[in-house]
């Protein structure tokens, strides 16, 4: 009878134990935040690698050579058009122009000497012309060497600031040379020179008002510029040139943009890179880590009306930010887990914790229009 009584309780314990635990492989469900699919209209930019260039930009270089004997200007300087910027050594010039004058005194003085003879007949014309021709000469000689002597002094050929100067003083330069005495840029403005592949190309053109090339280029939304240290010029720019031909060597057209520089923070040689913006309108948009990729496709997992969750193809239109613009696949309206879909398997069932689309955007600081 006692042992009766004990089998009888051995017997309880185990039924009581066995109902804390699941059956079989069944796993309770797990809370997962999911959220609304909303309808959005939503801003981002496509950007392109950058180069700066002054809108003019000439480079300064010796007409005849020489040693240099003064730089006059110092990089980064601003100069006048026509200021004198460095000078040329010019003593064996000087005494070649000795020389020449010499020459052409000489040469007066011999066609002096022969007029009255030819005027009175006794010497014929043909050695008087001879005589012009050879002062014609002299001065032709002494006016390049006087020529010379000018072009020793190096001139800024146009309103601007100087670049850098990799000559100085007891330099020997020469019009040959590979590399300029300076560059005088003028940077009021700047240029910004970036390429957009053809199909890039298409899609900005097509979707810009006008009829012609130019009237889109006037209708073209103001762009901006990030510097190389990653923070954003201050002033926006406008794209004023698109060449229209494809570069058979890259597949891309070449783009032309201007930006204000009235504190010359930028200059020649710069880089950066141009955000062109874009806008989608009324369109479906979910947070990026809500999407998992399988098989070079991208998914996510939309909850059924009974909390389960099904593994649902979907199409992207763009990527900005941190969301992704669905082409296809989703309704706005439908809902999807937000995180943690690295845990879930297709036909998982969930506790659904629904969560504020605003919330995330705002987490994510996303610019909405």
């Amino acid at each position: 009878m006692k042992l009766t009584y004990t089998f009888l309780i051995s017997l309880f314990f185990l039924a009581s134990c066995s109902t804390d635990k699941p059956v079989g492989n069944q796993q309770r469900p797990l809370t997962y935040p999911v959220l609304e699919v909303p309808r959005k209209t939503i801003s981002g930019y496509n950007s392109y690698p950058a180069s700066i260039e002054g809108t003019i930009n000439s480079a300064v270089r010796a007409k005849v050579p020489g040693y240099i004997l003064e730089v006059l200007v110092d990089e980064g300087q601003p100069v006048r058009k026509n200021q004198v910027l460095f000078r040329l050594e010019t003593q064996s010039l000087n005494e070649d122009a000795g020389a020449a004058s010499a020459n052409v005194n000489a040469a007066e003085v011999e066609v002096n000497k022969l007029t009255p003879l030819v005027e009175k007949g006794i010497i014929s014309n043909v050695q008087l012309e001879t005589a012009k021709a050879r002062l014609s000469q002299a001065k032709a000689a002494y006016n390049g060497i006087v020529a010379n002597i000018n072009y020793a002094t190096i001139r800024s050929p146009v309103d601007g600031n100087v670049g850098a100067i990799p000559f100085r003083e007891g330099a020997l330069v020469s019009p040959s040379d590979p590399v300029p005495l300076t560059t005088v840029s003028k940077v009021e403005k700047v240029f910004a020179f970036f390429s957009l592949n053809e199909r890039e190309y298409l899609n900005i053109l097509q979707s810009t008002e006008g009829s012609t090339l130019e009237e889109k280029i006037s209708h073209m939304p103001k762009v901006s510029l990030e510097l190389v240290n990653g923070k954003e010029y201050e002033h926006p720019g406008e794209i004023v040139t698109v060449t229209g031909q494809v570069n058979p060597s890259t597949g891309t057209v070449s783009f032309r943009a201007t930006f204000p520089n009235p504190d010359r923070i930028l200059s020649t040689g710069n880089s950066g890179r141009v955000r062109v913006p874009k806008v989608f309108e009324d369109v479906a948009v979910i947070p990026e880590v809500s999407t998992f990729e399988q098989q070079g496709k991208t998914y996510v997992f939309k909850v059924t009306s009974d909390s389960t969750v099904v593994s649902t193809p979907i199409e992207i239109q763009d990527r900005i930010d941190q969301l992704v613009v669905i082409s296809s696949g989703l309704e706005p309206g439908d809902r999807v887990v937000y995180e943690g879909v690295g845990k879930l398997q297709n036909q998982n069932s969930i506790i659904p914790e629904p969560i504020a689309f605003d919330s995330v955007a705002q987490s994510l600081k996303v610019v909405f229009k």
